[in-house]
């Protein structure tokens, strides 16, 4: 019997998701945990696994539409099988919450023949491209973005053959530079209107639900970050390998946490939750947004085998490859923005944690020091931004005093 199939949650925090590929066609034969199609949720393009076994008989949903959690994306049944009825109920559905469904080109199979027919040639027409151009509103799939930076191609020159002229992968895995020529550096600007991916919607609603709900007040202080240069340097000559100074970071910022356990908390209303788990995020900038890929269990690691796991996790993040586990549920956030030569910022506290750490750029500056001679230093500003409701200011400055500590005299974190 056919059924309908809805698109699934695929991540804790998604509402709706963005069908970028499917990898069936009508009329291919499904198994149960085959991947039907890819879908972009708030965080990653993922794969959606069929719990449903038959014929793709229809596909409600073409690439580059979009569905909400609970509506149908298409139809899986006996090869023959008569679905108008079942076909009738989605349109009703999605007639009664105010929107037609992205529908794709392919007719469903005929009941009659059960043969799979030839997918619809998407019609590309020539004026798109001066539409594109001209309307300054250009349509394209955040993996088509990817894809066209990666080859160096501009979007602007590309028809798109998505829903309502949007530009998908496939259009661009099919372009290619205009032969003997590049475009002209003269090319007029025009406004542009990006579509807001999952991932960017849901960024814009945690993090300003983050900053109007937690009060945030901010401490700074100065490091001399000698000694922890001192330290990787001594690592990276050990190891014949770069050891990254967020891996440092992080298990100092353990080592602190240990001993200022309510800045490894969570405000929950009639209660604060401290974790007896140190589990660490490292923000991370992608092309579409930003992600935080977690290393669990800090306090019980070393650097080493922190920076072993962040690797990883970050090349999965640029990938697109991580798993809601991997990215979800961090007690205590790093922003490192010194790569792009920021002296210093503030952060905004990422839920459910209570407090993030916002890092800067090591600088060589001359300082005073005690006995008012000046010597070079090579300083690091930190900022850490602290949610009021659990962590007070007497709390928070003396987490960062011991985190200083151990930064400057990276041996306290053997103590």
């Amino acid at each position: 019997m056919a059924e309908k199939i809805l698109m699934v949650a695929l991540s804790p925090t998604m509402d709706q998701g963005v069908i970028t590929k499917w990898r069936k066609k009508q009329g291919d034969t499904v198994a149960s945990g085959d991947v039907l199609c890819e879908v972009e949720t708030d965080k990653a393009t993922m794969d959606y696994e069929s719990l449903a076994e038959g014929t793709l008989l229809k596909i409600i949903v073409d690439e580059g539409g979009k569905a909400a959690v609970g509506e149908a994306i298409a139809v899986i049944g006996d090869t023959g099988e008569d679905i108008s009825a079942l076909l009738a109920e989605i349109k009703s559905d999605t007639s009664a919450k105010g929107a037609e469904p992205s529908v794709t080109a392919q007719p469903a199979i005929e009941p009659a023949q059960g043969a799979k027919p030839a997918p619809a040639v998407p019609e590309t027409p020539a004026v798109q491209l001066v539409q594109t151009v001209q309307s300054g509103v250009l349509k394209a799939s955040p993996l088509a973005r990817k894809l066209a930076e990666k080859k160096g191609l501009d979007l602007r020159l590309i028809a798109g053959s998505g829903p309502d002229g949007r530009i998908v992968k496939r259009d661009v895995e099919k372009a290619q530079p205009p032969a003997g020529r590049m475009p002209s550096l003269g090319m007029p600007l025009a406004d542009e209107n990006v579509p807001v991916s999952q991932k960017r919607r849901i960024i814009a609603e945690r993090l300003s639900a983050s900053k109007f709900s937690a009060p945030h007040y901010y401490l700074k202080t100065q490091v001399n970050a000698d000694g922890l240069i001192s330290a990787r340097q001594s690592v990276n000559l050990q190891q014949g390998k770069k050891v990254s100074f967020n891996a440092f970071l992080m298990k100092y910022i353990a080592e602190a946490i240990k001993k200022n356990t309510m800045i490894n908390a969570s405000w929950k209303g009639e209660t604060i939750v401290k974790f007896g788990s140190i589990d660490i995020g490292l923000a991370v900038a992608l092309d579409d947004g930003l992600i935080t890929p977690v290393v669990r269990n800090c306090g019980q690691k070393g650097i080493l085998a922190i920076e072993e796991e962040l690797a990883a996790l970050i090349d999965k993040a640029r990938k697109g490859a991580l798993t809601p586990d991997e990215y979800t549920n961090a007690t205590f956030t790093l922003s490192n923005l010194g790569a792009y030569g920021i002296e210093e910022f503030t952060a905004i506290i990422n839920p459910p944690g209570s407090a993030i750490l916002a890092v800067g750029e090591i600088r060589k500056v001359p300082v005073v020091t005690e006995n008012d001679s000046i010597v070079v230093q090579s300083v690091l500003k930190l900022t850490l931004s602290c949610d009021h409701r659990v962590i007070d200011g007497a709390v928070g400055a003396a987490f960062m005093r011991d985190l200083k500590a151990v930064i400057e005299q990276p041996v306290m974190a053997l103590l």
